[in-house]
């Protein structure tokens, strides 16, 4: 595909280097010409020096011809006239925006064709507001994430010793569960992937991807890890947008506490929330920390727009006896560097959202993709279609599919029926089928799989 993208900063650059990894042909464009040079030292795009909504600029970029137009600068009002250009001059297919301000996000009519004509808004707060929500709602998870309209879910734990299924085979989960459908998707041993068989040995430390109904997540994460009791008092470190998204959806289930810096913004939230308290502070300050009892406190959420702040507050409630700390962290750089020592979670905003703009940027009918381990991975929705003699997988049980190397099937959707992927299972049309990838050279391999026609015979 020919894509062009606006704004080189953190969405923007990540989403480059997975596109132009998947032989995609690329363009960035930026007012910042030393971001554009270090990212054209590292991957290989055209990158054009200019304001991303002038007619001229997009000109230059190839609006002419591109296939899709990915509108990620810090502006919105940049996204949303830069889309509208490329509609009216380029009639550019496809046009993806990120718009940050609920203002616009809550009036629907304004985003058609004869308004302002985008085709997919990106709401990366809102992403991951929904992110951090899920692992808060499954104690000890390390990653959860929806598929099927929440019907399955793909979770990461950590295996711990002392868990019922460490240093055991595979094979013997069935055993513990009778009752229970689940299967492991993958398993990253040291940072490496294991592609899990019957007889695969679960160790301590593992990080271990299972792919279960909704109802039977917490009876799988208990063979894995002891389960850690049910989240009740949370701290959040930051009042901006998505710490204000986070107790707003959250306050009526749990005691929440906000902790802001900005006196005005304090005011805003006080009023705003209904059960929440707002205290005006540092999320650094060991006093205030102590009297707000934060050996008490089940999570620790550390959600400013300031990474350092966010590791070294969350490092500090760490050590005060915080249960959970988790840090929203933009430079990948840190993520690995700090996620399992002092800090449990690390949140990488740019993650959670590249997998919402990638859905859109899969060849066949790809409704869900979600980014794994920063990146390395990536766990795929797919709806098959057509029949036995158009597709290469409707009609045939899993285990005749011919699935490229690093990839499998963890679950299918039928309708309202969850099915948890077995060799003797038949794919059939409108089935959402639901794969691991875990090496991403491989991902056009997958789409062919589930794009319908004669050009595969």
């Amino acid at each position: 595909m020919k894509i062009i993208i606006l704004g080189a900063g953190q969405v923007g650059g990540t989403l480059a280097e997975n596109l132009a990894d998947e032989a995609n042909d690329i363009t960035v464009v930026d007012t910042n010409g030393d971001r554009l040079r270090e990212l054209q030292d590292r991957i290989d795009i055209r990158t054009i020096q200019g304001h991303a909504s002038f007619p001229n600029v997009l000109r230059q970029a190839g609006a002419d011809d591109a296939d899709m137009l990915v509108a990620v600068t810090n502006s919105d009002e940049v996204n949303m006239v830069a889309c509208q250009i490329s509609y009216t001059l380029f009639r550019t297919p496809t046009k993806i925006a990120r718009i940050r301000q609920t203002s616009y996000l809550n009036q629907s009519e304004l985003f058609k064709n004869d308004v302002i004509p985008i085709d997919v808004l990106i709401s990366p707060e809102q992403v991951v507001t929904n992110y951090i929500q899920r692992l808060i709602e499954h104690p000890g998870a390390l990653q959860v994430l929806d598929f099927a309209g929440g019907k399955v879910q793909l979770v990461a734990v950590k295996a711990y010793y002392g868990g019922p299924l460490v240093k055991q085979e595979l094979r013997f989960l069935r055993e513990h569960m009778p009752s229970v459908d689940t299967r492991v998707a993958a398993i990253f041993r040291r940072g490496k992937a294991i592609m899990p068989e019957g007889s695969t040995v679960i160790e301590a430390d593992d990080e271990v991807f299972f792919i279960a109904a909704r109802k039977h997540i917490r009876d799988v994460m208990s063979e894995l890890r002891r389960l850690d009791n049910v989240y009740k008092r949370i701290i959040i470190a930051g009042g901006g947008n998505i710490g204000q998204r986070l107790a707003e959806s959250i306050e009526n289930r749990y005691n929440i506490k906000i902790i802001e810096r900005d006196l005005s913004r304090c005011h805003f939230l006080s009023q705003l929330l209904n059960k929440s308290i707002v205290f005006h502070g540092h999320a650094s300050d060991r006093e205030l920390l102590l009297a707000e009892n934060i050996e008490e406190t089940d999570i620790f959420c550390a959600l400013t727009n300031d990474d350092e702040a966010n590791i070294m507050s969350a490092m500090l409630a760490k050590r005060l006896g915080a249960r959970k700390v988790m840090a929203l962290i933009s430079n990948p750089a840190y993520v690995d560097l700090v996620q399992g020592g002092e800090i449990d979670i690390a949140i990488s905003p740019q993650m959670a959202t590249i997998g919402s703009l990638l859905t859109h940027v899969r060849r066949g009918d790809v409704v869900n993709v979600h980014s794994l381990r920063r990146g390395a991975a990536e766990a795929i929705e797919a709806i098959a279609h057509g029949d036995a003699k158009s597709s290469k997988v409707v009609g045939r049980t899993i285990g005749e599919i011919e699935l490229p190397p690093g990839t499998s099937i963890g679950a299918i959707v039928r309708k309202e029926q969850v099915l948890i992927a077995h060799d003797h299972i038949e794919i059939e049309s409108d089935d959402h089928v639901i794969l691991f990838v875990t090496d991403k050279r491989r991902i056009k391999e997958v789409e062919r799989l589930f794009q319908v026609g004669l050009t595969f015979f």
